[in-house]
């Protein structure tokens, strides 16, 4: 493998995870507008989960698009145009997807809104499918599921700040009295956003990055790659589910919360922002933790991080509600959950899959805590869903794509053809909702968890079958 780049190129890796904090700024977004369109185009739980259906479909679309396209050309096309390339123009068909916002908001159409959102997905789609690997590949191998939770933890800033700025610019300043809303004022922050998307575009274009990352290359000759196509490794199969209901069971524990915290809490939509930001930050949280490995090979330093960097997230977290004007005393206590995750992350030693099978099992046992509780304890359990998906993404991305050698590009853009998952998911929870009640939709979820402890548990096998055994790596890197 890559043996000479031994340290992360963080010259290269930074501008990458600027693209990281766009997704989360945009998905944590649709959390908030999900309430908000719901009131003002007086929609039932399942039509507002239409919000999800749209953006995370969306991932799906762009990539048949890609395949048709790599097909009809016959070559890889991100191969072709380069990875570089390739981010610039998904950040553009992002930004053209912000300007529909604009004739949305004036006319309140929600079909429009809808289509602004498919489209800036799309170009996501398209970045997400040339970042994921480009992240694992910018260092050396044995860090490479570390540096994409790291750039994850980037992801979850924007996820933390996104709910709070959209939520401001609807409501204005958090004032608990007033409730009055405009769908027009969803135009601003969405058009703020699209020149963001070119501004970066332009940077990228003229940053440092590979056109192909080394990695890539040299496995384009490996011997052990002969298959055709990514579709012939099991590993990749049975990750593609994983990823669809990972995002699946991560975006609809969030998207239904506002109306649980409504119907079933009394609260008002616009003090729900601080909690879906919570919900956000502890993916964040849990990032940040699992991504310390990619700073120092020093045990020690690693033992010490991983106390400091969860709680170094949280404070971030404190610090942009406060700045925000929330009242913090309901998150104190969320330190103490925080105590969970940092015991798991010890006991998974660094092996995406055993990580995989104790992460998913405490997804469950939380929702379970979640759906047997009333008041806020209900909250912070499904709240800590967020710790318990946190690291569950980069863990399942490199499981699926390991061994694919010359086909990695290919399986990667099957991985992110599945986060519809968010969508589809969001909307079956939604649905249950409106038939069994809020509360006890959450069952959804503990499918979801159930099936990615399964994978966790499968896919040990099929990899050493493979002659690959994350246990050896590990300790060889120690």
């Amino acid at each position: 493998m890559n043996s000479e780049q031994s340290k992360t190129n963080w010259g290269q890796f930074i501008p990458l995870v600027t693209v990281f904090f766009f997704w989360g700024f945009v998905a944590a977004s649709n959390d908030i507008l999900i309430p908000v369109f719901r009131k003002a185009f007086d929609l039932t739980q399942g039509e507002s989960q239409l919000v999800s259906v749209a953006f995370y479909v969306a991932y799906t679309v762009g990539s048949i698009l890609y395949m048709i396209i790599s097909y009809l050309t016959k070559g890889d096309l991100i191969n072709r145009i380069g990875y570089k390339n390739s981010l610039a123009l998904g950040l553009v068909i992002s930004a053209l997807g912000t300007l529909l916002f604009y004739p949305a908001a004036n006319l309140g159409s929600f079909p429009l809104m809808l289509s602004g959102l498919f489209i800036v997905a799309l170009g996501f789609s398209l970045q997400q499918t040339v970042a994921n690997p480009l992240a694992i590949a910018l260092g050396p191998i044995k860090t490479g599921s570390q540096r994409l939770t790291l750039a994850g933890g980037i992801n979850n800033l924007g996820t933390t700040i996104g709910p709070l700025i959209v939520s401001f610019a609807i409501f204005g300043a958090a004032t608990t009295g007033s409730s009055e809303m405009s769908i027009e004022s969803v135009k601003v922050p969405y058009l703020v956003l699209g020149a963001a998307f070119i501004l970066v575009a332009v940077l990228l274009k003229f940053s440092s990055l590979p056109d192909k990352p080394a990695a890539v290359v040299e496995e384009e000759g490996d011997v052990k790659s002969s298959r055709k196509s990514a579709l012939a490794y099991p590993q990749l199969i049975m990750g593609m589910i994983a990823i669809f209901v990972y995002v699946g069971v991560e975006v609809s524990t969030a998207s239904n919360l506002p109306a649980y915290m409504e119907k079933s809490l009394g609260f008002l939509t616009q003090d729900v922002a601080p909690f879906i930001s919570l919900y956000w930050a502890s993916l964040m949280i849990g990032r940040w933790t699992g991504a310390v490995e990619a700073f120092t090979d020093d045990m020690t330093m690693q033992k010490i991080l991983r106390f400091i960097a969860p709680y170094l997230a949280f404070g971030v977290f404190l610090g942009v509600n406060k700045f925000m004007n929330h009242d913090l005393t309901p998150f104190y206590v969320y330190a103490l959950i925080i105590l969970v995750l940092i015991v798991a992350d010890m006991a998974s030693k660094g092996n995406p899959a055993r990580m995989l099978l104790i992460f998913s099992l405490l997804g469950i046992l939380a929702l379970a805590v979640g759906m047997s509780t009333e008041g806020m304890v209900s909250v912070y359990a499904f709240t800590s869903v967020g710790l318990f998906c946190s690291t569950l993404w980069p863990c399942i991305f490199t499981l699926a794509i390991s061994g694919l050698g010359k086909n990695t590009s290919q399986g990667s853009s099957f991985l992110i053809m599945m986060i519809m998952g968010g969508g589809i998911v969001s909307w079956l929870q939604g649905t249950v909702a409106d038939s069994i009640g809020i509360h006890l939709s959450y069952i959804v979820g503990v499918f979801c968890f159930a099936y990615l402890a399964f994978y966790a548990w499968k896919v040990s096998g099929i990899l050493k079958s493979q002659g690959i055994d994350f246990d050896q790596k590990i300790s060889g890197g120690h």
